[in-house]
Parts: C-alpha cells; structure tokens; sequence
C-alpha cells in the first residue's frame, strides 16, 4: 500500500454504491489503481443497505464510505469540478477517524 495511506491499515472501509453512479464507478477505479482493500456494498441490492445509509448520514447519495462500521465519509464533492479530489477524501478519511473514540 503506498505510504500516503499507511493511516489507513488495520481499518475497514465499505463502500457504499449503486450500478450505474458514474461517481460510484470514478471511486471504484481511484481505489483499485491504488489498491486500497475495502469492500462494496451496492445499495440497489443489498436489502436494508440504502436505509442504512439514509438512516446514518442523512443522505440518499452514493457513493459513501463507511469506516471501520462506525463513521461515514462522502466518496463524491459535488463542489469540486470532476466530482473527487483525492487530497479531500484523505483528509476526510483522516478526519473520521481521529474523530472515533479509543
């Protein structure tokens, strides 16, 4: 794993999506080219998996990220042109998890 992500060893990342999200797919390609491991779970399959997501972040949009199965991290930036920003979602992920207790 290139060290830019060493932070994120040992912790789980799920990855919330849906067939057909092009923001969904343009995540899915960043983390394969830089082989982060984190599983898909694909909201318009996976029975209770969109409640989930609306339930805990308010949001019906995908993709998010859900770390460690405690806190959710937004896989898209709708204010930013091209939809990802690579230095925003680490920051967001960094963020997360110094916000989780112990």
């Amino acid at each position: 794993m290139d060290e830019r992500f060493g932070f994120l060893s040992g912790h789980s990342l799920a990855v919330y999506s849906s067939h057909g999200c092009p923001d969904c797919t343009r995540l899915d390609r960043w983390m394969a080219q830089h082989a982060l491991p984190h599983t898909k779970v694909f909201i318009d399959e996976e029975p209770g998996a969109a409640e989930k997501l609306e339930a805990e972040t308010g949001k019906q949009a995908v993709p998010f990220v859900l770390v460690d199965g405690r806190t959710w991290v937004r896989g898209y930036h709708k204010e930013i042109r091209g939809r990802f920003d690579e230095g925003v979602f680490l920051d967001e992920l960094r963020q997360a998890l110094a916000a989780l207790p112990g």
